[in-house]
């Protein structure tokens, strides 16, 4: 008998800053030690995606199957066919970050799509442990699971509740994700952006005191002294600097996008406020279960956030006009 060679499948591939191009590789049938098999069912877009392909992107080398955002069907084990979100940050499990239970921010940590290949393709294999049952969710919103975690995790670490103030800057999927889940939380959201049509979207989203837009006088009234939670999610250091002034006494901002550069700010004022700034990296599993949790109980309208849904063999075609037209995106979801 004739022998066929290994089976293939088509991989989304940044092969270099502008260029997405599909490809052909094998496609798994072992997984590691340790290691599930998963066939992806839909796979989001982000920013992170974005930034690959404009070669922005700090930490990874080209080319690069991308894809971290990811839903799929386990293909292995006796439990095969059962759908599970994927969380991407691949720890090592020994670093002083990972032993005091942080993993999301492991010292070596690997995530799917940027330090190594990625999930938009057919199959993928990933360690058994960052497999979560997505029971009750559609393949689809299954996807969003993990960046609604990042907003998720944010929430959390700022130890956000019922009748705290919040400024959420960035109306992006990562900034939606977190207003929405300080709402969650009983806070009373504000969220501020520079596109008008991001602002309206939001409010098909997430139960918002207000909207605001950059140069807006906001420390008036009943605003007059500032916000007790202040969260970034703009990837801008000078928006990241324009809102120090609106944390009130006591406050805390708290950073859930990255910047390259330095970012300042006035000690005397962070001092006299008793300030605190927050690092927010990633996800916990117990972030992801909480979106999960949210999601069937109705609480986070999926159908509204996402944008698009299109297979990967649109996908070359159209990614340099999805960079373009990100800031009237919310999430496009890619079908392998």
């Amino acid at each position: 008998m004739k022998d066929t060679g290994p089976e293939v499948m088509t991989c989304g591939v940044c092969f270099e800053p502008g260029t997405f191009v599909l490809e052909q590789r094998d496609k798994p049938q072992e997984a590691p030690e340790g290691y599930r098999l998963v066939d992806i069912a839909a796979i989001g877009i982000c920013g992170t995606d974005y930034h690959i392909f404009e070669g922005k992107h700090p930490f990874l080398n080209y080319p690069r199957v991308i894809g971290h955002e990811l839903s799929g069907h386990l293909a292995d084990g006796p439990d095969a066919g059962e759908l599970v979100v994927v969380n991407p940050y691949i720890s090592c499990g020994t670093c002083r970050a990972c032993l005091r239970g942080k993993p999301n921010c492991c010292s070596n940590i690997a995530v799917l799509g940027v330090h190594t290949d990625g999930g938009m393709c057919a199959r993928i294999a990933v360690p058994e442990g960052n497999l979560y049952p997505a029971t009750g969710l559609t393949a689809q919103q299954a996807a969003m699971v993990e960046f609604l975690a990042i907003g998720a995790h944010a929430v959390a670490r700022s130890g956000c509740g019922a009748g705290d103030r919040v400024m959420v800057t960035g109306a992006g999927p990562i900034g939606l994700g977190t207003a929405l889940f300080a709402r969650i939380a009983g806070a009373e959201v504000h969220l501020m952006d520079l596109s008008t049509q991001r602002l309206e979207a939001a409010g098909y989203i997430v139960d918002l005191a207000a909207i605001h837009r950059p140069g807006d006088d906001i420390l008036q009234g009943e605003l007059a002294d500032g916000f007790d939670l202040a969260f970034d999610a703009t990837g801008n250091a000078k928006a990241i600097e324009a809102g120090f002034p609106l944390v009130a006494h006591g406050g805390s901002t708290v950073l859930v996008s990255v910047v390259k550069e330095s970012i300042t700010f006035a000690d005397s004022e962070f001092h006299k406020r008793e300030s605190r700034i927050i690092g927010s990296r990633n996800a916990l599993k117990s972030d992801f279960d909480k979106v999960m949790e949210a999601i069937r109980a109705g609480q986070v309208p999926t159908d509204a956030i996402a944008s698009e849904v299109l297979p990967l063999a649109d996908l070359p075609d159209r990614f340099a006009a999805l960079v373009e037209d990100r800031a009237h995106l919310i999430k496009v979801l890619v079908t392998p």
